[in-house]
């Protein structure tokens, strides 16, 4: 048996390699960022191509840094940014188009269409579990198709082909047009709104609405399995047998395999997610139902997600765009330096709001002002709103499971703000919970390709890696806990109906 793991972690803003040995510790990483494309306002694209090469440099700049050997490396596993759209040409495998980015919102106009509807944004939700917005692979699809030159034609002829960027990787890993692997996982499958959650399969009803051809799709497959070799000199010959979207990766690297246990992942936005077991779980308070993960020869689990767009991306903003702070990690010094908000309540609705109020025409707002509140209340209250924000995805999450969050797994850049972190275990009046290994979305592919190969045995292997580093206990009052979230309510209803 080989001595480790490489996962491949495919994200928003950068790609790394990170190999794990066998108690989930880290023995060498390697990761590069990628461009960031902004054509228009509201339009966000990578280029496809860059991040394949940024792909192959980092696994071989992983190895070199440890001076590990192909046959050191059992399995690979591939994390990557959901809903993140390319297409490209099956001969060649040259996109057609760069990719659309999950944050992407030129497709507004088709929500409108679509939603024109007696049953609105939720016209797909039974058989989706997702409303219509601008957020899922579907709708990006078809705007490639209705806008990029000869692409339909070719979609049909067969010569075209579509995936989340988990697909295009594998695809160029495996082989390319000689023999690249057309695949995707039931993760991934899960965030286009082309999947049927009831058959785990595409849906040819859903096909036809959105006019996307059969052809052009992956073949889906369980998140733990053995898909094929890479071809590719970074790897030869070693098999990738594991694919998760990068937030049902977290929930499988926090080991939460048991229905209730939930995680949620501080990023450039938050990702909650719910274990809800093998139980379709439809959900009434504005939350997703979504694929947890497929093990092989194993049943679906699926999940309840509460996804909020903006929190560490509002740091940076406070940051870039106001000059209030130098550095991301001054923001915790800057929000000390004062007893509470001062009043201030900042909404980062600044591309609309996602769960548990699916608001596209809701803008960022800042209330509460007076004359007292100081750029030190607004740091505050920058990192208040990802607590705030956080509690209402818990609480709709509690109400569609009809089961109490227990307490809360947290991973993701922010964990180490310790004082966010015991302010949001004071609103949400439940313990938050940081693992010592907090790199886990990278963590759970491994797992994913470990699993498929026998590197670890079962879950319990899995289980008895994780351990925590620091829990955060509620310690304020409920009056006090009360009143402020109240005021939040108050202040996010205001940004509401701000877009025509």
């Amino acid at each position: 048996m080989s001595t480790y793991i490489a996962a491949i972690d495919q994200g928003t803003t950068s790609t790394r390699c990170i190999v794990f040995n066998r108690q989930g510790q880290i023995i060498s990483q390697a990761q590069k960022e990628h461009r960031q494309i902004y054509p228009q306002p509201g339009w966000v694209e990578h280029d496809p191509e860059e991040i394949w090469r940024n792909t192959l440099e980092v696994i071989a700049l992983a190895r070199i840094k440890s001076g590990l050997s192909t046959q050191d490396i059992a399995a690979v596993g591939i994390t990557n940014q959901r809903e993140t759209t390319v297409v490209w040409n099956r001969r060649t495998g040259k996109p057609y188009y760069n990719a659309l980015v999950w944050q992407d919102m030129r497709t507004t106009g088709l929500v409108a269409e679509f939603s024109a509807h007696e049953a609105g944004q939720d016209r797909f939700r039974e058989k989706t579990g997702l409303p219509i917005t601008t957020y899922f692979s579907g709708l990006k699809l078809k705007w490639l198709l209705d806008n990029v030159p000869d692409l339909r034609a070719d979609a049909e002829k067969g010569e075209a082909l579509f995936g989340t960027m988990d697909t295009f990787l594998i695809w160029h890993l495996t082989g390319g047009p000689a023999q690249g692997q057309h695949i995707t996982d039931v993760t991934n499958a899960s965030r286009t709104q082309l999947f049927n959650l009831h058959t785990q399969s595409w849906d040819d009803e859903l096909l036809a609405d959105f006019t996307i051809p059969h052809q052009l799709l992956p073949q889906i497959r369980p998140s733990s399995d053995v898909y094929g070799e890479i071809v590719s000199e970074v790897l030869p010959g070693v098999p990738i047998a594991g694919i998760l979207g990068d937030q049902q990766a977290a929930l499988v690297g926090q080991t939460c395999f048991e229905p209730g246990q939930a995680k949620n992942t501080y990023g450039t936005g938050c990702f909650l997610l719910m274990n809800t077991g093998t139980e379709l779980r439809p959900s009434k308070y504005g939350l997703l139902t979504t694929v947890a993960y497929q093990f092989k020869d194993q049943p679906v689990h699926f999940a309840l997600e509460g996804s909020i767009a903006i929190t560490g991306a509002l740091v940076q903003w406070l940051r870039d765009n106001l000059g209030i702070i130098k550095k991301s990690t001054e923001i915790e010094t800057l929000a000390r330096s004062v007893e509470d908000n001062g009043g201030a309540y900042f909404v980062p609705a600044f591309s609309g709001l996602y769960a548990p109020h699916w608001k596209s025409d809701a803008r960022g707002v800042i209330a509460g002002l007076t004359r007292f509140v100081n750029k030190a209340h607004l740091a505050r209250a920058v990192l208040e709103a990802t607590a705030y924000q956080t509690v209402d995805v818990v609480r709709a999450m509690e109400q569609d499971a009809d089961m109490p969050v227990q307490s809360l797994r947290v991973d993701g850049g922010m964990v180490i703000n310790s004082l966010l972190m015991q302010f949001q275990a004071d609103v949400l009046n439940q313990a938050v919970v940081c693992p010592k290994m907090t790199e886990t979305t990278a963590l759970g592919a491994a797992y994913a390709a470990g699993l498929a190969v026998g590197y670890w045995k079962n879950l319990d292997d899995l289980r008895q890696n994780w351990a925590v580093a620091q829990t955060y206990e509620p310690v304020m009052d409920e009056a006090k806990r009360q009143k402020l979230m109240r005021d939040w309510q108050k202040a996010i209803e205001r940004s509401f109906g701000w877009e025509d």
